[in-house]
């Protein structure tokens, strides 16, 4: 059983430390800076083994260099994204296994935020490290690639099970839904989990992980009918 620990860095990024207690190896995705995770490995005894990358975004991979020199860690990230992500050891793509101890991840291809964008997923654990793909209630924006490709990316991730746990890398959710009501506004799962997130937030509590059942509900983009349909509700959010 995976051991995953939440650290907020930046202003509204999460760095994911995830500990395989079997092995004892310990991995972080996508580290945007270095200090507070080396931190709070130490503060658990566990030695950081891996970096896994989502996509080469510096507040992604700004951790890598400093992580690796401090614990000779191995450097997994997208093989399309290797020239700007030039700490990776091993490069991967749709349909590739990693590691972590016991545990195996199957990578997805996910482009659109960046071109080269995967995901991690680990059947066995019910989780999926989608950076900046799937958000609470949104995607990313569309920087290297389209709708059409956003699209394909939120149709596979529907079909992972709907207890899968989704890990993404930043908490914008409260913004999400504001959007999100906007575009389904008689969407009554919405309007029950927007007053549980402002609830949440008011406390200063993180609003993920979420679950592919949630997004599936009350996500605006999962539910979108269409490329084009998702294409409109991406231009209106990025305008909202």
């Amino acid at each position: 059983m995976l051991e995953i620990i939440r650290i907020p860095v930046l202003s509204d990024n999460y760095v994911w430390l995830v500990h395989e207690p079997a092995s004892q190896e310990t991995m972080v995705v996508d580290p945007a800076v270095a200090e507070p995770v080396l931190a709070e490995a130490d503060k658990r005894g566990w030695k950081i083994t891996q970096i896994w990358n989502t996509h080469w975004h510096p507040d992604h991979t700004g951790g890598n260099a400093a992580i690796k020199e401090a614990t000779g860690c191995h450097i997994t990230g997208p093989e399309a994204e290797q020239a700007r992500i030039p700490t990776l050891d091993t490069m991967v793509k749709e349909g590739d296994h990693v590691r972590l101890g016991e545990v195996v991840a199957e990578v997805i291809d996910v482009p659109a935020h960046t071109a080269g964008h995967i995901a991690f997923h680990i059947a066995d654990e019910k989780v999926v490290f989608v950076g900046d793909t799937l958000f609470a209630m949104g995607c990313g924006r569309l920087f290297e690639g389209t709708a059409a490709q956003m699209y394909d990316n939120m149709q596979k991730l529907s079909k992972l099970p709907g207890e899968t746990k989704v890990y993404c890398a930043h908490e914008y959710t409260q913004a999400n839904g504001e959007y999100a009501l906007v575009a389904e506004p008689e969407n009554q799962a919405l309007k029950d989990r927007m007053q549980a997130v402002l609830a949440a937030r008011a406390k200063g509590e993180a609003t993920v992980p979420t679950t592919i059942a949630l997004e599936a509900a009350t996500n605006p983009f999962m539910r979108a009918a269409s490329a084009a349909q998702l294409a409109e509700r991406r231009t209106a959010k990025d305008n909202f």
